[in-house]
């Protein structure tokens, strides 16, 4: 996948996040997940367009370990709602996909960075 295709696919998860954590409930601990949520989600991309301008491979590598980083909690906070039962998983099913398949991708793609040194 071509580094454009990344950025559109992690923007749309950040686009997924935004509407879903619309839709939590508005309970003190869903408002406290539904911000965390909303951080780290649409962190993801934005830390991708900045890997994206690193400087060396170094700073590429370190910068999509903040991706990771950012895509794993995001299905923390995820598995935290489902889990509570906040909202139903069929709900979060979607981001939860766009999610892993973005984790996935990253965590390839950090490796073959790694082993190009």
């Amino acid at each position: 996948m071509n580094p454009d295709e990344f950025k559109q696919k992690t923007k749309a998860l950040a686009l997924g996040v935004i509407k879903f954590t619309g839709s939590i409930p508005g309970t003190k601990a869903g408002g406290v997940i539904a911000r965390q949520l909303l951080r780290s989600g649409t962190s993801v991309a934005a830390n991708y367009r900045a890997a994206c301008c690193a400087e060396s491979r170094a700073d590429f590598v370190a910068k999509l370990g903040i991706v990771q980083e950012e895509c794993d909690e995001s299905l923390y906070w995820i598995e935290l709602l489902t889990e509570t039962r906040l909202v139903k998983s069929a709900v979060t099913d979607e981001v939860r996909m766009q999610a892993k398949e973005i984790l996935a991708l990253v965590i390839s793609s950090i490796r073959t960075a790694k082993a190009r040194k």
